[in-house]
This record gives structure tokens, sequence and C-alpha cells, in this order.
């Protein structure tokens, strides 16, 4: 991922010491009362952690559900700003502002234990200070410690390689303070909405939401202390940066893109360590057009003659079948044709059809045919033949019912 993208804010220093001396005496304090409270052994994190952070009004809500089916998530999102309901707290998030970093990690590691979360969970709203980042470097070694810990007893499969992605949905200020306020209007009219009919829940009211200079304070605690922070992870987990400013789709498909399979974070890396010379499918494709038409050019110089003969066999031979399975998109096709114990034939017919934008397989079926029985013995001697089978597939017609016929 680029470190920057055009209207991002920019990056902080490095955290001062006093922030890591803070955040080592809170994270102690708290892991310390969970051990007394829970024990080691049932120290249990989510396997992989999806921080979501994000500007006001970048869509966190809207998005999360999506993020949970794209990586198979069964647990509702832990927002960190529902989990703090203290008045004082209420008081600080109605300004804009944020709770303490004591409070939001002890309550946060609590949360994580459950068992539901055990498979995956997706944070909306951590970390938002460098504290809160020290906290979470703390936690990753920690659980790496833990899996060590117990890699050789009963309870290794409860101790997974951890797994942490930071992404950040981020817009610009404008747009933010357009977005909170598009949502008070709309939570009004909602509210106004299940008053009068009864139906419905309440949606939470906000005072950024009804007020742009409250609006324009939340965003900027946002770019002075939470983006930074979260940038300052990069170096240590995957990071992804979503332009929100995009339509939704699109948004939504470059989470997708960002969130691809990545052998190298999610698998134990023994076993990582097995798989990493075969190919991703994604490196396959990069240039398979350039490789099929390597290929056929090579066959038409190398082999023209059976080309030639491959290319003349498709035309008359299998076309006609082709066309006669347009609707359903799917021809199979057998043959015993000679031509094919040739094994550049096959290799050439599957290329053709390829270019041509067919997917096709084949494979050979022997099967033996009795062709001489010994009286004396009693011994039959067989010979084998060669049924080669192709089968081709491509996108079908669409038949469209109920159409007027011009």
């Amino acid at each position: 991922m680029p470190s920057s993208s055009p209207g991002q804010p920019s990056r902080s220093a490095a955290p001062a010491d006093l922030e890591i001396k803070d955040a080592q005496l809170i994270f102690n304090h708290v892991w310390k009362e969970l051990e007394a409270e829970y024990g080691r052994e049932h120290l249990r994190f989510p396997k992989e952690l999806i921080l979501l952070g994000g500007a006001p009004g970048a869509g966190k809500g809207t998005n999360t559900n999506f993020i949970r089916k794209v990586r198979g998530i069964d647990a509702e999102p832990i927002v960190v700003s529902s989990l703090l309901d203290s008045p004082e707290a209420k008081r600080l998030k109605a300004q804009g502002g944020m709770v303490g970093d004591r409070e939001v990690v002890g309550i946060l590691f609590r949360k994580l234990l459950e068992a539901e979360q055990q498979n995956g969970a997706i944070l909306d709203g951590f970390p938002r200070t460098q504290v809160q980042v020290e906290c979470l470097k703390m936690l990753f070694e920690q659980m790496i410690g833990l899996r060590r810990e117990f890699s050789e007893t009963p309870e290794a499969a409860h101790f997974k390689q951890p797994i942490f992605h930071i992404m950040v949905l981020f817009v610009d200020e404008s747009e933010s303070i357009a977005r909170q306020l598009k949502r008070g209007r709309e939570v009004l009219l909602h509210n106004e909405e299940v008053a009068r009919s009864g139906l419905g829940e309440l949606w939470e009211v906000r005072n950024t939401d009804f007020d742009e200079a409250l609006a324009r304070n939340r965003y900027r605690v946002f770019k002075e202390k939470t983006y930074d922070a979260l940038v300052s992870l990069k170096e240590i987990f995957h990071y992804h940066f979503i332009n929100a400013q995009a339509p939704l789709e699109k948004v939504q498909q470059n989470i997708v893109r960002e969130l691809e399979y990545q052998s190298s974070l999610e698998l134990d890396p023994r076993t990582f360590d097995q798989l990493r010379n075969l190919p991703l499918a994604s490196e396959i494709i990069r240039h398979a057009r350039q490789d099929l038409v390597r290929r056929l050019d090579s066959y038409m110089v190398g082999k023209p003659a059976l080309m030639e003969t491959v290319v003349r066999f498709i035309d008359q031979k299998m076309m006609p079948i082709v066309v006669r399975h347009a609707i359903s998109g799917r021809a199979d096709i057998n043959s015993e044709d000679e031509l094919f114990h040739e094994p550049d034939a096959l290799a050439m017919l599957i290329d053709i059809f390829s270019e041509r934008g067919y997917h096709a397989t084949a494979d050979v079926h022997r099967i033996e045919i009795p062709e001489h029985f010994d009286v004396e013995t009693g011994r039959i001697r067989c010979r084998v033949k060669k049924v080669f089978r192709f089968r081709i597939i491509f996108k079908g017609s669409e038949i469209r019912r109920g159409q007027p016929v011009n």
C-alpha cells in the first residue's frame, strides 16, 4: 500500500518515551488482572483482529457487515464507543472527545476473551491514541508468547498465529462534516417517524451530527490523534488504506481486493514454508494471456502441420457439436481419433479453445476390448481402446421469455 494519498493527513513523529511508559504501566496492570481473573491458559484471544478505523462519516458502520462476510467472521463487531457507557464517557463523546486509555484497554481486552470472538473480531474505533497503539503491540507480543508457551501442550489449538489487519476508511474534512450533518437530518426524520408510528427503534442522537463546530472538532480529533496512531502500525501489521469518498460499490471492491488471501499472514509459519513454492492463482493469471499467445505461436513455428490438423479437427468435428449446445454453454465430446495419441495435439486443442474464449478440458478413458480367447489356457487377450473425452464450457445463450417478436 502507498504510504500516502491525496488528502491524507501527515504522519506524526515516533511516540514519545512518556507515552510508551504510560502504555507499559496500563498494559501491565490490565494483563495482571486478566491473568488473575482467567488464568494464563484461558487468555485466548481471537486468531484474527481487524482494526477498523476511519474518519467520522467514512462509512465504518456501513461497511462492517460487508467486511465480516468477506472474512467469515460470525461475531458482531466490537464498537469500542458502545462499550463505554459511563456518564463521563458519554459527556466526552458528545463533545467529540475520548475516554481514558486504561478504561478502553481493560474493557476491550475482556471483550476479546469472550468465546464468540475466537474465530475473529472486528474492532471499530481502536486504537485511537498512541498509548493504545503501544498496548496493541504488547498484546500481539503476548499472544506470540502464549503461542510458544502452549505449542507442545493439548491447549495448542487455542493459541493460533495472530493476524492483525489495520483498515482505515478515509474522507477529507469537508466530506466528513457534510456526512455527519446529513446523518443528523436522517436521524431526526427517522426518530420522528418512530415516535409517530410506534414502529421501529430510535437511532442514536449525537450532538456532533447537528453542530458544524462539533463535527469539525470530531474530525480534528481523528486527524490529529487517531489517524497517526493507526498509520504508525503499518510497519508491524498489514495495513489497508481505503479511499471512502468513492461510491459504496467501489469502496467495497477495494476492501475485497485489500483483504484477498495472504498465506504469509494467515498460515502457521511451518505450513507456509511448505506451500511457499506453489504459485498463487493471481500470479499465474497475471501473464496468462501472453503465455498463451507465446505457446500458440511456438506450435505454428515448430509443428505447423500438426497445428493445421488440430484446427481442422476442431472446425469440422467439434464446432458443429459446440454450436448445437449454444444455449446450455457446455458440450461433451468423445473421440477415438488417433490424432490425439500425439500429446502435443491435446495441448494445442486446449490452448486453441482458450484463445477463442472457451474453457476446454480433456481426459483419456481406456477401455479393454477382448480380441482373442485361448481355449487351452482360458486366457483372454484384449486390446486397449483410447477414448478422448473433451468438455467445452462457455457462456451460454440467455433465452428471454415473454418478449415481443418484431
